[in-house]
């Protein structure tokens, strides 16, 4: 419905706009910049003779110019205790999780995968003195302080069912 009546506004009258706006005066350019009147002084045969003849005394001292250059040995400044990772990382496999192909295989030591992080939480959580920091730490090539963090910090999610009789029913009034 918007649609049509769109399309009636934007064909009404249209011949009539048309030809309004084609009969509307254009406006006069702006006037070009003087440089920009090159091409018009090239024309000019004295001008265009000037600007191809060669001029032997300048040739002569160009000739006359050499130009030796050598470059500085290249230095590599040590940056102190930094150095740039290698490309090659040690890397460890992952205890796979349920998803199969779109599981992450490879992690840098260190690291860990969102599957790793959940499972590891929640054996914790289950079996505290089990899954203590020290063993998750060794488990996965993790640092004991990181563990310890990501156990304070982090907790899994917990599924909470209420019993359907500390519900309040809703008594027709």
């Amino acid at each position: 419905m918007g649609g049509r009546l769109a399309r009636v506004f934007r064909n009404f009258n249209v011949e009539s706009r048309a030809r309004r706006e084609i009969s509307k005066e254009k406006p006069t350019p702006a006037p070009r910049h003087p440089a920009s009147r090159l091409d018009e002084l090239a024309d000019h045969p004295e001008i265009r003779q000037e600007i191809y003849r060669k001029d032997d005394r300048l040739l002569t001292l160009l000739k006359d110019v050499y130009v030796e250059s050598r470059d500085p040995p290249v230095r590599v400044e040590d940056g102190g205790g930094e150095h740039l990772p290698c490309k090659q990382e040690e890397k460890r496999l992952t205890k796979l999780g349920h998803l199969g192909e779109l599981d992450v295989k490879k992690v840098p030591k260190g690291k860990i995968s969102i599957v790793e992080a959940l499972t590891l939480l929640n054996n914790h959580k289950l079996h505290p003195q089990i899954w203590t920091a020290e063993k998750i730490a060794v488990e996965y090539s993790l640092e004991l302080k990181d563990v310890s963090s990501l156990l304070e910090f982090f907790i899994p999610f917990t599924v909470q069912e209420f019993p359907k009789e500390t519900r309040k029913a809703i008594k027709p009034t």
